[in-house]
C-alpha cells in the first residue's frame, strides 16, 4: 500500500511518471484528481470539515507529514475545507512520492 512507503529523494534528473503509471497509481487513492495547470500534472483533493479549527488542525498535520517526508504540497486552508495539491517541483510533474504522500494524507483523516 502506498501509505506504507517512504518518499525517496527526487533529483532534478528524475523522470516524471508516465500517464499510464499515474492512472495505475490513482486507482489506489480515493477522491484524488489529476489536474493539469500550466503544463504540469498535479494531484489534488479537497477535504471538508465542520469548521475552520478542524481544517486548520488538519493543515498542520499535513505540514508535519510534509516535513517528515521532506516533500511539500500546496495547502489551501479555508473555512471548512482544505485543498491539498501534490506535485514534484524539481521535475515539473508527478513522481511516486506524490502518490505516497496523498495516501498518507488520507490516513491522517481516518
Amino acid at each position: 500500500m502506498l501509505d506504507e512507503l517512504k518518499c525517496e529523494a527526487c533529483h532534478i534528473d528524475a523522470m516524471p511518471l508516465s500517464d499510464m503509471e499515474q492512472q495505475t497509481l490513482i486507482t489506489e487513492l480515493e477522491g484524488w484528481q489529476l489536474l493539469h495547470r500550466d503544463g504540469i500534472t498535479q494531484l489534488e483533493k479537497v477535504y471538508k470539515f465542520k469548521n475552520f479549527m478542524q481544517a486548520w488542525q488538519f493543515s498542520n498535520q499535513i505540514a508535519e507529514l510534509a516535513e517528515q517526508e521532506f516533500h511539500h504540497p500546496s495547502i489551501l486552508l479555508e473555512w471548512g475545507k482544505v485543498t491539498v495539491t501534490w506535485w514534484s517541483h524539481s521535475i515539473k510533474g508527478l513522481h511516486k512520492n506524490d502518490f505516497i504522500c496523498a495516501a498518507k494524507c488520507d490516513q491522517i483523516i481516518k
